[in-house]
């Protein structure tokens, strides 16, 4: 697979022909994340100070044919490091979710939009909301593609819920990222939220 991180700032400098989908899917990630955070009673003043185009991004995701497709993972299960990841896939399959115990495929449409639950909402929910542990299987004869943008915080925005007792302890996003990192390295896998727990 291969990855191409781009920070919004940047589409928005250079008007780069994806400019149009960052213009379209940010006002949709601004009324989801208003939603969800008025069920959980958090100031949407919170997400206003913390979340912006310097901190948000956009990935494209190619995903070459593979001869093996049984024995190769497009891309390993994870949870998404994000409040939330809106996705626009092709309509080759591939995205597949964890649903008890089992891999579930999602049935493309190249006319939706997926949105994936993050681990940083799980925190700051408490657990209310649940980020949802997916994967990308490879296809023998096709390329897939896929758009994924990840609504996400600065370095120094603190995750904290308010919610008694609280699940998790308070953490910063960069101690989020330098916990991933390490467990990368250490462990050959994300360990996730579970490192936070109380």
């Amino acid at each position: 697979m291969s990855q191409q991180h781009i920070p919004l700032s940047v589409l928005a400098e250079d008007g780069s022909s994806v400019d149009g989908f960052v213009r379209a899917v940010s006002p949709l990630a601004e009324s989801l994340v208003q939603i969800l955070a008025e069920e959980l009673n958090i100031k949407f003043s919170y997400f206003q100070h913390n979340c912006s185009a310097n901190t948000c991004y956009l990935r494209l995701n190619r995903y070459p044919t593979c001869p093996f497709p049984s024995k190769i993972v497009g891309l390993l299960p994870h949870e998404d490091p994000s409040f939330f990841t809106i996705v626009h896939q092709d309509h080759i399959e591939g995205l597949q979710l964890m649903k008890d115990g089992n891999w579930i495929s999602v049935k493309p449409n190249s006319q939706a939009l997926i949105v994936n639950i993050g681990d940083l909402f799980r925190a700051l929910s408490n657990g209310v909301y649940t980020s949802v542990k997916h994967r990308v299987i490879a296809a023998e004869k096709v390329e897939r593609f896929s758009v994924a943008f990840f609504y996400g915080p600065s370095i120094d925005a603190v995750i904290e819920s308010y919610a008694t007792p609280p699940l998790y302890r308070k953490f910063t996003f960069g101690e989020y990222q330098e916990q991933t990192m390490k467990d990368l390295k250490e462990a050959g896998e994300k360990v996730g939220l579970s490192r936070f727990l109380l």
